[in-house]
């Protein structure tokens, strides 16, 4: 269908400098059960097309559902008439814009197709997950949800360009609410599981076979004490470090916000064009990548949506600041290098700087010789609330579990762990990272940024991570 939309287009594409025709076709199915009983199926589809004009000094866009020969003729004359009419007052100059004359394709299906299971035996592998997380009546709340997500998209330009990319997304959950009077407790398994390929990424994600350990956790937490308050070491394990990165990383790296085109909405950034290639960001053991290339991951492509090629790059290495998580179009407004990340959330929003997978990449220290160097701190695993200031660089951090670690040990349960820092001092504190055998790939599916808005997935890998002299509370 995408090449037959294409193919209508090209034969009344606009006169003009350059153009683009960016098409998406996105599908997706949700399932749930929550405390035994199936919740509505969602479907969805959402087809439509984007295209771009550069001419006479401005460039302009027009987007449209209406896929026909005209409803296609209608969209790039209103991108043809906004790039006139933008000429000289648009924040990209036309020089800027990234012009596509290569070719190429990407294609991710998995190893087991979300078909091959029919409905009824997803809804009762939902069904048995949410059975197995009731197991006491303290346990108040309970639910398991599977979705799967579908993406097919196709650019082409005035200029030869053709790209052709398909994606399949798997995400799952588990989560278990614990309650005794006043207290109420919280774990999940999940919301940080989005990965690309079939449904054979369950089994490696551990759905369902989790459901126990979560609610048995949950129930535990009720009668946990508070986690301790003061400064001391900190261990964070894979599914709070990549939320660190992501906000504390990802966020302040992309480069239309360095440049201020973020400032009235989802805020700035504490990095200044200056910092790239002398700043020390974190310690010695941090080193962070833009990488493309894990085929399981949430945020791996071959072009990115203005079809830029993507290839594996340092962004951090050693803790000294490498590159920007910038685009093209950014690249050549600040005179840096940075990746191909411009990535847009859907054929109605045209691509802007968005992190994609950002790994932090795994060091030498088992589990245990980072928890055999720590006298005092706190381990803590998955994020339950966030705050961040504008600049992203003042944060404070809660987690749903937490153990206290002693001389060296491993103690009980503690709840309501949390965290406090500054961005750059916080990466500088880092003293242990963990190596492949703590190593997890993550992805989290919805991340808002842009006016109009986006919401984008992410992709994030990281081993835990210790870090020392960090500001811990707890919610006493």
């Amino acid at each position: 269908m995408l090449e037959q939309i294409a193919a209508s287009f090209l034969k009344a594409a606009p006169a003009v400098e350059y153009w683009s025709l960016r098409i998406v076709d996105e599908r997706l199915e949700g399932l749930s059960v929550r405390q035994n009983v199936l919740e509505p199926v969602r479907n969805w589809r959402n087809l439509g097309a984007m295209i771009t004009v550069v001419d006479r000094g401005g460039i302009g866009y027009g987007a449209t559902c209406d896929l026909t020969a005209g409803g296609l003729a209608r969209a790039a004359a209103l991108a043809t008439d906004w790039a006139h009419q933008t000429a000289d007052i648009g924040l990209l100059r036309p020089r800027d814009y990234p012009r596509i004359s290569h070719q190429g394709d990407y294609r991710n299906d998995g190893e087991v197709a979300w078909n091959a299971w029919s409905l009824p035996q997803k809804v009762a592998l939902l069904h048995d997950a949410c059975r197995r997380l009731k197991i006491g009546e303290r346990v108040v709340d309970w639910q398991s949800a599977l979705v799967h997500r579908r993406i097919d998209s196709l650019l082409l330009t005035g200029a030869g360009g053709r790209i052709a990319q398909s994606f399949s997304f798997i995400d799952s959950a588990l989560a278990a609410v614990a309650n005794d009077g006043a207290e109420t407790q919280l774990r999940s398994h999940g919301g940080d599981l989005y990965r690309q390929g079939g449904l054979e990424q369950l089994a490696r994600t551990g759905f369902p076979d989790e459901a126990e350990r979560v609610a048995g956790e949950a129930l535990a937490l009720l009668d946990a004490p508070d986690c301790p308050s003061g400064r001391m070491d900190v261990l964070l394990m894979p599914g709070q470090v990549v939320l660190q990165v992501h906000e504390s990383i990802g966020h302040p790296l992309e480069l239309d916000r360095i440049l201020g085109d973020e400032r009235n909405y989802a805020g700035t950034s504490f990095v200044t064009l200056d910092m790239f290639g002398s700043y020390r960001y974190g310690s010695e053991l941090l080193n962070v990548t833009f990488d493309p290339g894990r085929p399981e991951q949430a945020a791996t492509y071959r072009f990115d949506d203005d079809g830029s090629p993507a290839e594996r790059q340092y962004i951090i290495r050693k803790g000294i600041l490498q590159r920007p998580l910038g685009g093209a179009a950014s690249q050549a407004r600040s005179g840096l290098a940075g990746v191909a990340n411009a990535r847009a959330s859907g054929w109605n929003r045209p691509p802007i700087d968005r992190m994609a997978n950002v790994n932090l990449e795994p060091g030498d220290k088992p589990l245990e010789a980072l928890i055999g160097s720590i006298e005092r701190g706190v381990w803590m695993d998955t994020n339950k609330s966030w705050s961040i200031d504008d600049s992203r660089n003042k944060f404070q951090f809660g987690c749903e579990i937490g153990r206290v670690i002693e001389n060296g040990e491993l103690k009980g349960l503690v709840k309501n762990p949390g965290y406090r820092g500054i961005s750059g001092t916080f990466w500088r504190s880092l003293a242990g990272v963990g190596d492949e055998s703590t190593f997890r790939v993550l992805g989290l599916v919805g991340c808002g940024k842009g006016e109009p808005n986006q919401m984008v997935h992410a992709g994030h890998a990281a081993p835990a991570c210790l870090f020392t002299d960090v500001d811990v509370f707890g919610a006493g």
